[in-house]
């Protein structure tokens, strides 16, 4: 009951001290902050979605800069491997240039050699005669001489004939000494009647082209290390055996130059092989 009438008296007391009109005045602005509290709180939390909404979009920017980072590293790898992948290939290109260069001096080189040889042979032995022949097959030189003026029919005794013939050529081979010469008998197909001493055609075309050779050696000067025996016997025919001509054509002693130019061929070869790797 005392606590009643206390306030009560506080009541009275704060009615009569503040006036109506500043009681008014006071619950106005009262209102006016309230208001503005209130439009604050709004703002507040407008502020604090459109944060919320920006950390999302940040992350979501560090994340795509990260891994535009990571692309970048990547394509710079990738960039500095093309880079040297495309400067390997310049090298390959450089050193396939400088193969196709160097196989390309070495045949310039053999053709100029051969092309020599073939002019020095022609001016030597010379080309009148229809029973000699110079001339260039795959890049080699041949001499080839008819029978008749090597041998007489079924011999393997060099004629006189043809040792004015053989001296030519000796003089050329005498002249080059990285020359080598091989030396190839060749028959008709008319069999070789044996003798006990020679069985065939296989061996008349081999004692024809050993006995050149000595020639060659004994009376003509020649190096025995620059000659070549061999024998063809009946099968390398310039033309068909058919007629007593033909067989005439046929029955011939080829003399193989060989100017020692094996390093061009090996490193053409070797090139070659390179290329097709």
């Amino acid at each position: 009951m005392r606590k009643i009438v206390i306030a009560l008296s506080v009541l009275t007391l704060l009615t009569s001290c503040v006036s109506k009109k500043k009681y008014t005045d006071l619950e106005a602005k009262n209102k006016e902050t309230q208001d503005l509290l209130n439009t604050a709180t709004v703002k507040l939390n407008s502020c604090l979605e459109e944060k919320a909404g920006l950390a999302a979009t940040v992350e979501g920017l560090k994340e795509k800069n990260q891994l535009l980072i990571n692309t970048s590293k990547d394509m710079t790898v990738l960039t500095t491997k093309g880079a040297e992948n495309i400067e390997k290939a310049l090298e390959t290109i450089k050193e396939k240039d400088l193969k196709i260069s160097r196989m390309q001096d070495a045949l310039t080189k053999k053709d100029s050699v051969t092309l020599a040889l073939v002019t020095s042979l022609k001016s030597s032995v010379g080309i009148s005669d229809p029973d000699i022949e110079i001339n260039v097959e795959k890049g080699v030189v041949f001499i080839s001489i008819a029978d008749k003026l090597l041998f007489k029919s079924g011999s393997y005794e060099v004629t006189d004939k043809a040792k004015a013939v053989l001296a030519k050529v000796a003089k050329v081979v005498n002249d080059k000494p990285d020359f080598e010469c091989m030396v190839e008998g060749h028959t008709d197909n008319v069999p070789y009647r044996s003798n006990g001493i020679m069985l065939d055609n296989w061996d008349l075309s081999v004692k024809r082209s050993t006995s050149i050779i000595r020639v060659l050696t004994n009376d003509l000067g020649v190096k025995p290390a620059q000659l070549i025996a061999a024998g063809r016997s009946s099968y390398v025919p310039l033309v068909e055996n058919d007629t007593p001509e033909n067989r005439s054509k046929n029955r011939r002693t080829r003399i193989v130059v060989l100017p020692k130019i094996d390093q061009f061929y090996d490193m053409i070869e070797k090139e070659m092989k390179k290329q097709q790797q």
